[in-house]
């Protein structure tokens, strides 16, 4: 049995793919109570933690799993970031949680470790493979660059992934056919528009959202969180 802890754990999406792949999860930390809540409901027998901040608690043997995953916060990291002139990176308030992340690599010492993150943080590659590489990790390739496309959704999402490995025998991930190359999905919003990639005024076109979703549908009784025409039906 291979097992993995799941830092920023959100409402397990990460946990959930690495479970299909045969994974089996022994605890996930978020600091969000509603996300708890979420986790604890379809993972009620997984321990959980909240902040990663005063994670893990003593003793630190009770918390080994073969692999770390997560994603560390994005808003100083994304083009919105960059837009709205707030792209600090690393050293931002919540994408700097990258370095609560390696604290905790260095202390459980997984024999994997799985970093995510929005494509414009590759900006800071050489950052997060170096303070990988510093804790005593290889990191062997590229991160591999992913879109929301390549598994059938219905918009452009580009995601990267890292993984590192310790130099010392240990269990074998299991092996996963690598994606499709991202292609545009013939899909049409609810309103007629075609799904679009080019960045615009609207920000948010580049994630999905059919053009005049924000002057019209965001304003509509219409837009509840059920509707196709709210931000939680479109992108999920």
């Amino acid at each position: 049995m291979v097992t993995f802890g799941s830092l920023f754990a959100g409402i397990g999406g990460l946990d959930l793919g690495f479970e299909r792949a045969g994974l089996t999860c022994s605890w996930q930390v978020a600091l969000d109570e509603f996300r708890r809540r979420t986790l604890a409901r379809h993972w009620p027998h997984v321990r959980r933690w909240d902040d990663v901040r005063t994670f893990p608690p003593d003793p630190v043997e009770e918390w080994k799993v073969d692999v770390v995953a997560g994603g560390f916060p994005c808003k100083q990291t994304s083009t919105s970031a960059a837009i709205h002139r707030r792209r600090l990176g690393l050293a931002g308030p919540d994408s700097g949680l990258w370095f609560e992340m390696l604290r905790i690599v260095r202390l459980v010492r997984p024999r994997f470790v799985v970093v995510e993150n929005v494509a414009g943080a590759r900006t800071w590659q050489g950052q997060i493979e170096g303070g990988l590489e510093d804790a005593g990790y290889r990191v062997p390739h590229e991160p591999m660059r992913v879109s929301a496309e390549s598994f059938g959704a219905p918009h452009r999402r580009w995601r990267l992934f890292w993984l590192a490995h310790l130099d010392e025998p240990g269990p074998s991930l299991p092996r996963q056919p690598r994606p499709p190359p991202a292609e545009r999905n013939s899909w049409r919003g609810p309103d007629g528009n075609a799904w679009v990639s080019a960045l615009s005024r609207v920000l948010r076109v580049d994630d999905g959202l059919p053009v005049g979703w924000t002057e019209s549908s965001a304003s509509s009784p219409l837009a509840t969180p059920s509707s196709p025409t709210s931000p939680s039906g479109l992108v999920g």
